[in-house]
């Protein structure tokens, strides 16, 4: 995967004999070489392209055609505007490493002149006025966008399972959660609709679905990628992209990193491969509370450690530096400030918010609206608290190795918005109880790919770095992608 299939292998191939032969023409004809195309990562698709050997329309069509195969079953992508993706693809395109390839605007984010819901109600009727920064920094680099992914109503849950644009299944299990909230974008990647789709993360929302659908996800550090005057209070909200090999990834964060007087961290770069350092790389599997995962998530992240130790890392077993009950309730506080000024948003226009907003999203607003005046400023004042002891833990250690969640993939329903709140409000605070304090400390954090349960679902290993140590992360990452390959892994619902 990592460098796709070879120029000879491809021309002798029977869809190379179509293309050769004018089989496309300008139409929607791509089903020979499909297949080919959902096994290859975004550079190998776009070396395509520069050598002549297929046009950006090609990989566009080919994409559009592997979406109507499965997305029937998956629901990933929930808004499609492939005419405008195919004129695009026609015209003259920014050149780049990713040049003529297609992906995915997660449903959170805007591309002027398209549908933009947050995957609710309240938003149903939304077409976006502008382009959003770093969608305009992907076009940029070349990606052609061809339809919006699906997420949970504003990104509040763990799981993909808006009302409005309904479930996102799994492509490991249809019946299981692709987690949230870039579930859409992991499962399009996961089952091969594209090989590489735009995700957002304030909460974890890159990282558990990447585990959940066993694909690779990076959150960057606090301010890292410019996303333009759209953060959450406490600064908890960055972006970046899930994707199937670490070289995607590495290769798109190398061109949307700021750089120049306005980047507030040292720029790395373009990461290409693993590193000969040896790192020091603290261990555990309890979460926030002292609590361990499900024994399938604990063995995982085990053996994970196990991986790490016979390529030569110092394993330290390590406790969390963080009180989790303080913690949780301020970050909760901060993640339920947006739902109240939802409802309110609601009121102002004549519209019951019960109506046009899910339960989960109205039970959070109630909860801050009963909060005291000061909660909000106690809570930031806890992140400062909380990130001083992140930073003063992470001194001693070049990473930090723990699971991304409690548990495998859930089924579907077990944490959806109409769960009665309170017995949601515990399942939330139970599965995600590895993946926010990154967000509050603004240190960054990856989910990588290396383990799957006997009943076949992904297990993702979350590694985190100090603030600004992606550079580490991505070398790392490279290293076990070699070690325990994931690219030659395919969903059962997978396209072609």
């Amino acid at each position: 995967m990592g460098k796709g299939i070879s120029r000879r292998s491809f021309l002798k191939s029977t869809a190379a004999t179509a293309l050769a032969a004018g089989a496309y023409g300008a139409g929607l004809r791509p089903a020979l070489a499909a297949p080919d195309l959902a096994r290859m990562d975004a550079l190998a698709q776009a070396e395509l392209v520069s050598k002549g050997e297929l046009t950006a329309l090609d990989l566009v069509n080919a994409a559009i055609e592997r979406i109507g195969q499965v997305n029937g079953q998956v629901n990933a992508v929930v808004t499609e505007f492939y005419d405008r993706a195919r004129e695009e693809a026609k015209g003259t395109l920014p050149q780049g490493p990713f040049t003529g390839v297609p992906n995915l605007v997660k449903d959170l984010d805007n591309l002027q002149g398209t549908r933009a819901t947050s995957g609710s109600r309240l938003f149903a009727d939304r077409i976006s006025p502008e382009t959003d920064p770093l969608i305009a920094a992907n076009q940029q680099a070349g990606f052609v966008m061809i339809g919006k992914s699906n997420t949970p109503e504003f990104g509040l849950l763990g799981t993909t399972e808006s009302l409005f644009l309904e479930p996102c299944h799994n492509p490991w299990n249809l019946e299981h959660s692709t987690g949230g909230s870039s579930g859409g974008a992991a499962a399009a990647v996961a089952s091969g609709m594209v090989p590489l789709a735009h995700a957002t993360d304030g909460g974890g929302s890159i990282r558990i679905p990447a585990s959940c659908c066993g694909v690779f996800g990076l959150k960057p550090s606090r301010g890292r990628i410019f996303t333009g005057n759209r953060n959450l209070p406490g600064d908890i909200g960055v972006q970046h992209c899930v994707s199937r090999s670490v070289r995607d990834s590495a290769a798109l964060f190398a061109l949307t990193e700021m750089q120049g007087e306005g980047a507030r961290l040292a720029p790395i770069g373009r990461i290409e491969g693993p590193a000969k350092k040896r790192l020091k790389i603290a261990f555990s599997t309890m979460n926030y509370y002292g609590r361990e995962p499900d024994a399938d998530v604990k063995a995982a992240i085990e053996e994970t450690a196990k991986l790490c130790a016979g390529l030569g890392h110092e394993i330290v077993p390590v406790t969390n530096p963080v009180e989790g009950e303080p913690f949780m309730e301020a970050f909760l506080t901060v993640w339920a400030s947006g739902p109240s000024a939802l409802v309110k948003l609601a009121k102002e226009s004549g519209l019951d918010p019960n109506e046009v907003l899910e339960p989960w999203t109205v039970g959070l607003a109630a909860q801050y609206d009963a909060k005291p005046g000061d909660a909000m400023e106690k809570a930031l004042a806890h992140f400062a608290k909380a990130t001083a002891e992140t930073n003063a833990f992470m001194e001693g250690y070049d990473v930090w190795l723990t699971p991304v969640l409690s548990s495998a993939p859930p089924k579907l329903g077990q944490q959806g918005p109409t769960v009665p709140f309170d017995t949601l409000y515990e399942r939330v605070v139970n599965y995600v109880s590895y993946t926010p304090l990154h967000n509050a400390a603004g240190t960054p954090a990856m989910s990588v790919p290396l383990s799957w349960n006997d009943a076949g679902l992904p297990i993702g290993s979350q590694f985190a770095a100090p603030l600004g140590g992606e550079k580490v992360l991505f070398e790392l990452a490279y290293e076990l992608e070699q070690a325990r390959p994931w690219a030659d892994k395919y969903a059962p619902v997978f396209a072609g």
